[in-house]
């Protein structure tokens, strides 16, 4: 299946980025880590066969890039330092603060799911894969995807609900 890898790369590193963002890498190694995704993209898109959806085959790359990352991460320590670098951060408006709270409050929310149902989520409500697609990519039949999405959904929902941030008649991806 021959395909443009330029276009290709525009188009999926969102995903990419998003992806490696819920697989649990560090917010500070998100950029390294995608970069790698995307040349293994780049590298091996001639091989992709096309025997499932090119967002599944990506997800893969995905999951093995993060695995890779989260294994160096724990060799890798950051040293402490008794000074704090003084940062600019510009002010941000009441509405953006609160939209950035929802967020980490949902990130929260996924991170403490086990893997198989916060990635079931995620390719689901936020990347908007059909539940085939989804099943496929986390290696399950649709049955089983089903029952995860449902077992996150009020996982989230509970979670979402205690913090504060939804109220019982809104839907999960209304807060965010």
């Amino acid at each position: 299946m021959e395909q443009d890898a330029a276009a290709v790369i525009r188009q999926y590193a969102p995903f990419v980025w998003r992806t490696l963002r819920h697989l649990g890498v560090p917010e500070n190694q998100l950029e390294d880590v995608s970069q790698d995704v995307l040349m293994v993209v780049f590298r091996k898109l001639s091989e992709f066969e096309g025997r499932s959806a090119l967002s599944t085959w990506i997800y893969g790359v995905c999951r093995n890039v993060a695995a890779t990352a989260r294994r160096s991460s724990l060799r890798r320590r950051e040293l402490p330092t008794d000074t704090v670098p003084e940062a600019a951060v510009r002010e941000l408006q009441s509405t953006t603060l609160v939209q950035r709270e929802a967020r980490e409050r949902l990130n929260k929310a996924l991170q403490a799911l086990p893997e198989s149902k916060r990635m079931v989520f995620v390719l689901f409500e936020i990347e908007c894969l059909s539940l085939a697609e989804v099943a496929e990519a986390v290696g399950c039949n649709e049955s089983t995807a089903a029952s995860r999405l449902y077992s996150a959904r009020a996982k989230v929902r509970s979670a979402l609900v205690r913090a504060g941030i939804l109220d019982s008649n809104q839907a999960i991806l209304e807060v965010v």
